[in-house]
């Protein structure tokens, strides 16, 4: 039926919107290229020989293959633990972010709520004027947090970027009559909030979901300024000592052996693209999950007011 449909819309098109068709089609062809092209080089070097990497010889396909990089890397004591570490890191920072949003947004989206320009107006402040890294350093200080997995999870803290694009979504996606209809059958404000406000907005919550855990997997300076005990490192942190180790100083270079010497650069090299791979690759499972409310959530929720 929906193939029939499709076929007569095609059959209706004169010359000059085939034309157009035509040449939208092929624009996003080549831009799908463009952008999995780096995808394909990066993942077909981390399995290549240095030699072939630094030669030009590997254009698409792996070239003199050797899975050694990502043995190495999987050798690191710690990695299976961070990757782990990450995980929790990841959904508890996003629930904490995500719930905080969600409060303030629904509220602010609300005309009856009394004074929300002002209480808006003081978040929009934060865009623009922070406390920087010292004072949050204290903050987490203070509250005893500093070495504690939790400065990671309450550290994600809130985003009034993302907050706004909930509340617009509220606003444009939920008719004032509905919540009136619910206050006349006696549905109070906290049920229309949990029984009609979240599951109609599963589409922009999807979106926040995706944008904090990504943020909050990328991390590894957070880890650094608030982490050391190595044993609550995240995934990005270990991934950086691989790296570390892997890399050989001038100090190093003039006491090695010449072989010894190119293995250790050929490692390196192969590294470099491992690591990358096996930093991405969580992300790019979780995000096809997440693609079909993607598009719909941010454009709906970019609307202004």
């Amino acid at each position: 039926m929906a193939q029939g449909k499709y076929r007569n819309m095609a059959v209706g098109l004169n010359a000059s919107d085939k034309v157009f068709h035509l040449i939208c089609n092929t624009w996003l062809v080549i831009s799908g290229l463009i952008v999995l092209y780096p995808l394909i080089y990066v993942l077909s070097c981390s399995f290549s020989n240095t030699d072939a990497i630094l030669g030009g010889r590997v254009i698409l396909w792996p070239v003199d293959i050797s899975a050694g990089a990502y043995k190495r890397a999987f050798e690191h004591p710690l990695l299976i633990k961070s990757f782990f570490n990450s995980l929790l890191y990841v959904a508890g920072g996003t629930v904490v972010a995500v719930t905080l949003i969600l409060l303030a947004a629904y509220p602010l989206s609300r005309r009856d709520f009394p004074d929300r320009k002002i209480i808006q107006t003081y978040f929009v402040i934060t865009m623009f004027f922070g406390g920087g890294l010292i004072p949050s350093y204290l903050l987490m200080r203070n509250l005893h947090l500093v070495g504690s997995r939790l400065a990671l999870i309450v550290g994600a803290g809130f985003s009034c970027y993302n907050m706004i694009i909930i509340k617009t979504y509220f606003q444009n996606s939920l008719p004032p009559g509905l919540l009136d209809a619910a206050h006349i059958d006696g549905c109070g404000d906290f049920r229309f909030f949990f029984e009609f406000a979240l599951p109609l907005s599963v589409p922009v919550i999807a979106v926040m979901v995706l944008f904090n855990a990504v943020g909050i997997w990328n991390s590894y300076f957070s880890g650094m300024l608030y982490l050391s005990n190595p044993d609550t490192f995240n995934f990005q942190q270990v991934l950086r000592d691989i790296l570390f180790i892997a890399s050989v100083s001038q100090e190093q270079l003039t006491n090695m052996d010449p072989n010894e010497i190119a293995e250790r650069l050929n490692l390196m090299y192969q590294l470099r693209y491992a690591v990358l791979v096996i930093g991405a690759f969580p992300m790019m499972l979780l995000y096809p999950f997440i693609q079909k409310y993607f598009i719909r959530g941010m454009m709906i929720g970019s609307l202004k007011e």
